[in-house]
């Protein structure tokens, strides 16, 4: 009975661990991308214009914002976990964003508080965030084996000798047998599974927020055009070579930029303000969008020179069609035309 038990309640976990695992995950959340659309005549609701940055040539078709700017499977292990720490942010973002429209966002502190927590939100939730992540891994993964068998050879040896009762003398097969050990401890299982990813991005979501808390909020509006928003929307950039630089760490970075309407646009800095900036600068803006996404860019559907403007740039700058994210091109899912 207390076996039977036991069982019960381990397929009752795993169950529960089914259950709660959520496939189709937004990288760009709706409530944004809502921002960019328009409802068509025809009852498809709400749709956005994408533009596809790796084949800039191709049409396509006008997209609800639930067919785009999510991944399969992003986190992969208990991802209502995750869920639930995005949306305690994107549930705060509708009254910031109302509060942005009528041109009062610092008229209540926790309008500013979900705005820059917004910002953070994209920054960590994102393609960036999953290759700075798995290169880290692969390197510590690498530099652990090459530690066990420089430090450690006459240990690795007794273990080799307990686990196989071979005496390993070749180099090679040491570092072979130190790469199974890696391969076996729990960090790597963890790793595997998605666990490992699963609390690495929520630690650094609250991490950066807790960093970004000591900046102030820019609201910044075109004097003439409109912004669009990349499948990677939050980007650290640095204004001081041209063009920008961008996707480098939140400590070496000038500012942390996100459009959130086809006319405005967040940016940490050194003070609150709202300000208009020159075609010139939004268009630098719209660039630095094109270049750090994934696979597509948003816009409103009217937005036609804006849509000519995605295109060349993307054709200009992006000419060798993959990814800048080793990591994450090939988990990005979209509903094609």
């Amino acid at each position: 009975m207390t076996i039977l038990g036991a069982v019960c309640r381990a397929l009752g976990r795993i169950g529960r661990v089914k259950a709660a695992q959520i496939s189709r995950q937004h990288l760009v959340s709706q409530v944004l991308l809502k921002q960019f659309t328009m409802a068509e005549p025809d009852d498809r609701g709400p749709q956005v214009r994408p533009v596809d940055v790796r084949y800039p040539e191709r049409s396509n078709k006008l997209k609800s914002t639930r067919a785009c700017g999510w991944a399969d499977t992003f986190v992969a292990y208990d991802s209502q976990s995750a869920e639930d720490l995005w949306n305690s942010v994107e549930r705060r973002a509708p009254d910031a964003f109302e509060a942005v429209h009528a041109g009062t966002p610092f008229a209540d502190p926790l309008h500013v508080e979900a705005l820059r927590d917004l910002i953070v939100l994209h920054y960590v939730r994102s393609h960036r965030y999953r290759d700075v992540y798995t290169n880290a891994f692969e390197t510590v993964r690498v530099r652990a084996r090459s530690e066990l068998v420089e430090r450690f050879p006459e240990p690795l040896r007794r273990e080799a000798l307990r686990q196989t009762r071979l005496h390993l003398t070749d180099a090679g097969a040491l570092d072979a047998f130190a790469e199974r050990l890696v391969e076996q401890s729990e960090v790597t299982q963890d790793y595997g599974t998605g666990a490992l990813f699963r609390t690495s991005i929520e630690s650094m979501f609250n991490k950066v927020r807790a960093m970004a808390s000591n900046w102030h909020l820019e609201v910044l509006t075109p004097e003439s055009g409109q912004f669009l928003v990349g499948d990677n929307p939050a980007v650290s950039v640095r204004t001081d070579t041209t063009p920008w630089s961008y996707n480098m760490a939140f400590g070496d970075a000038h500012s942390i930029i996100l459009p959130i309407t086809p006319r405005h646009l967040l940016a940490l800095g050194r003070k609150n303000a709202v300000a208009a900036i020159p075609r010139a600068l939004m268009d630098r803006i719209n660039t630095v969008q094109i270049l750090a996404a994934d696979h597509y860019v948003y816009m409103h559907p009217r937005s036609t020179r804006l849509e000519t403007f995605a295109r060349e740039t993307a054709k200009r700058w992006r000419a060798d069609r993959v990814s800048p994210y080793r990591a994450s091109a090939s988990t990005l899912r979209s509903k094609r035309s």
